[in-house]
């Protein structure tokens, strides 16, 4: 069941990414870039998920599962910290 809930997971994560850079791209709103990028960042770290708890549970992948989901949220930090201005 948990296999399926971590896939589910990664593909709402694409979804809103694809979604996200649809609309950055009809409506050329730079905060939605952002926030597609963030979001590829998050399915990126639902798949390592999915690897490191399912497919690799002997080796521990914390940091590489990690390391896309703050990459996406500083992005984001950083999109909505440039927009601001």
């Amino acid at each position: 069941m948990a296999e399926a809930v971590y896939l589910l997971c990664a593909a709402t994560s694409v979804g809103c990414a694809v979604l996200l850079f649809k609309g950055y791209r009809s409506s050329r709103t730079r905060l939605l870039f952002w926030a597609s990028l963030c979001f590829l960042g998050l399915a990126i770290n639902n798949v390592m998920l999915f690897i490191d708890l399912i497919l690799l549970p002997d080796i521990d992948l914390f940091w590489w599962r990690t390391t896309p989901a703050l990459a996406g949220m500083l992005i984001l930090l950083y999109g909505v910290i440039w927009e601001s201005r």
